[in-house]
């Protein structure tokens, strides 16, 4: 299996700091992982460094079938190429309603005048109605996002990253502030979702990180300290010894 993303040797430090520390990751096209350690372990920072928030001091990140780095492009070069990201606390427009959403993220040439001239086709319609029923939300279309539940929230934003056609999602902690059944539909959604596309979510919740049954990459001071599934990770004397505790 080629991979979509590989992270080698990368370090990058802040105030003689090392927050990534000689980081080597791959992911594959259609592949789900989930991102798991210790606050500080740099989890953020390797997400900022996958979309160009931040340039690490030494290392390649190379992307897709023809190995482009990625360190050469800006943040939006990194979205326009299919990398998007999921933020913990959703940031939807609250005065839009779920159908505009969906509508205004749809990947379209978004120079001055197709913006102004843009007029929705039926396939435009089509695609919206795809993206609620696989968010969950075909029955909140015409409400608006601020009236929509915190969970709710979350799906719209990942069906919002959806619609611009991803070819890498990154997540960060879905679950956080869910109830029981939002975390059942997260789930389902993530699974769904790597099915077509590569998607890594970044989680502390143990419990939700075994529901999406993939392997998990636990990092530790900025490096990989295990990889495999939770089973052996979980299993595993360093990662029981720095992050899940005796």
């Amino acid at each position: 299996m080629s991979a979509l993303l590989e992270v080698s040797g990368v370090s990058v430090s802040f105030d003689g700091f090392k927050a990534i520390n000689n980081l080597t990751f791959q992911i594959g096209k259609a592949e789900l992982r989930a991102v798991i350690g210790p606050n500080g372990a740099g989890k953020t920072t390797f997400m900022d460094i996958i979309t160009g928030k931040t340039k690490p001091d030494e290392g390649r990140v190379l992307w897709g079938d023809k190995s482009q780095s990625l360190l050469a492009l800006s943040e939006s070069q990194i979205a326009q190429a299919g990398v998007g990201r999921k933020f913990q606390r959703p940031t939807v427009f609250e005065d839009q309603t779920v159908a505009d959403s969906l509508m205004l993220a749809l990947r379209k040439d978004r120079g001055p005048l197709s913006v102004l001239w843009f007029r929705p086709s039926q396939a435009d319609h089509a695609k919206v109605q795809e993206l609620a029923d696989e968010i969950g939300l075909s029955a909140a279309l015409a409400r608006k996002a601020g009236e929509l539940s915190h969970g709710q929230k979350q799906w719209l934003e990942i069906g919002m990253l959806l619609a611009q056609d991803p070819q890498l999602l990154l997540v960060d902690e879905p679950a956080a502030g869910m109830s029981p059944s939002e975390r059942e539909h997260t789930t389902d959604l993530l699974v769904e979702a790597a099915k077509t596309r590569a998607v890594v979510v970044v989680e502390h919740d143990m419990e939700f990180v075994r529901r999406l049954n993939c392997k998990v990459t636990v990092l530790h001071e900025g490096s990989v300290l295990a990889e495999g599934s939770i089973d052996h990770v979980t299993k595993d004397d360093k990662v029981i010894e720095v992050y899940l505790g005796r």
